[in-house]
């Protein structure tokens, strides 16, 4: 059975936004992160700035959508990215699931004592056949899931399976380099200074990652073609569209 996992990176200062092909086979990487101290390492990190502007791109996704009712987030963490979407749109509930309890762990503890905490459920599911409160959702969204799972067709089933229709839906993830060696550079440029926990997570999921092609495919054969993918930045994409 597969499970929910997470990553997150650094965001931006990109140049070069053209897609391009990778002669680099992929390497997978654990999809659940359950270590408590690498939990720890991801709750107490400052991710401000790419987490702001994954909401930010998310918002800019559907200019003209009315964010409201539930929303359901996939592979949640320790709920920054929940904290924010919900504290950037007032209107919406969130049910946010992780296949990892250490992750989890940290999202309540930091959840718990704010103003979110009746907005916010955190759940640990597992994919596919996580059990979730409701069987449709308003929106789904989800950072860095995509490059953990073995079979990337289990998140697009997800949203297949619990977005109402024409409900939004907008994924980030990692885009793989053409090299290893262009992964060393980028993890150095983009987390030099973190801790190496986080550093050599960051290398792994850049390894891990799929190409732009690559994700058009899985959505061609999951009958999401109509969805959009985008680079948004020397090692990020996303996916955005109507259910």
């Amino acid at each position: 059975m597969l499970v929910l996992g997470l990553a997150y990176y650094f965001l931006p200062r990109t140049t070069n936004h053209e897609p391009r092909t990778t002669t680099m086979q992929r390497t997978p990487e654990p999809e659940l992160m359950d270590d408590q101290q690498q939990a720890a390492a991801y709750a107490n990190a400052d991710f401000t700035e790419p987490h702001e502007h994954f909401v930010t791109l998310m918002q800019q996704a559907f200019p003209a959508h009315d964010f409201s009712g539930v929303l359901l987030d996939l592979g949640c963490g320790p709920g920054d990215i929940t904290r924010r979407v919900a504290r950037r749109l007032p209107e919406v509930r969130i049910d946010a699931v992780d296949g990892a309890e250490a992750m989890l762990m940290q999202g309540r503890r930091l959840t718990t004592d704010t103003d979110l905490a009746a907005r916010i459920n955190f759940i640990h599911g597992l994919l596919p056949g996580c059990r979730l409160p409701q069987a449709k959702y308003d929106g789904i969204f989800s950072n860095s899931l995509l490059h953990h799972l073995a079979d990337p067709s289990v998140l697009w089933q997800a949203v297949k399976a619990h977005a109402k229709p024409g409900a939004p839906i907008f994924v980030m993830d990692l885009l793989r380099p053409e090299s290893q060696q262009i992964a060393q550079y980028l993890m150095e440029q983009y987390a030099g200074d973190e801790p190496d926990v986080l550093k050599n997570d960051f290398y792994n999921s850049l390894l891990a990652a799929f190409e732009i092609d690559e994700v058009r495919e899985q959505l061609r054969q999951c009958g999401l073609q109509h969805l959009q993918v985008e680079p948004v930045s020397d090692r990020h994409l996303t996916v955005s569209g109507y259910c």
